[in-house]
């Protein structure tokens, strides 16, 4: 009977792991980009590095025991972050390369803001399966600034928020009531 649950429940735990990876995106590190950015952020951190990372938080602080309990479900964090000094400094092909992953089967956008004026894009896709989150990308383009923030697991929207300022993820002063 033991042989039998083990041989029904090993294919479900596969597909588990391959729908997670699917929720991570192929980002390039970008180093000629690095080179020439006054500032650069490249977080790299999967699911040993979060268990890691997480007992760096102050269960005693409120913000740290929030961050810890979000990341709980978390498979991997990715982030690449770059400012320059100049206009337009960074190949827009490089982002809309990642940009086009997302429209992979089982990305949505959620929100999609642009403004001609000031050159701004930012572009949220969340990846379900089942009903559940279990991805999140964040893509946000300036003139000298851009940001991709791929969070791979099981995701509450609700309490996502917690993770701003956390592990190179940047401030979007989300509210947590929207």
């Amino acid at each position: 009977m033991l042989r039998l649950l083990f041989m029904t429940m090993l294919p479900l735990a596969a597909s588990a792991v391959v729908r997670a990876a699917d929720a991570q995106l192929m980002l390039p590190d970008f180093p000629a980009l690095e080179a020439k950015a006054n500032e650069s952020v490249n977080v790299t951190l999967d699911s040993s590095l979060l268990a890691m990372a997480a007992r760096f938080l102050d269960p005693n602080k409120p913000e740290d025991a929030a961050a810890r309990q979000v990341i709980a479900g978390l498979t991997g964090i990715y982030v690449r972050s770059f400012t320059f000094d100049g206009d337009f400094a960074y190949p827009k092909e490089e982002v809309d390369a990642v940009r086009k992953q997302l429209s992979a089967p089982g990305w949505q956008r959620l929100v999609e803001v642009h403004s001609r004026k000031d050159h701004n894009d930012v572009d949220v896709y969340i990846r379900v399966d089942r009903n559940r989150a279990n991805g999140l990308a964040i893509i946000a383009s300036e003139p000298r600034q851009f940001t991709i923030v791929n969070i791979v697991g099981s995701i509450d929207l609700q309490k996502l928020h917690e993770l701003e300022g956390h592990f190179g993820i940047p401030q979007l002063k989300l509210d947590e009531r929207k």
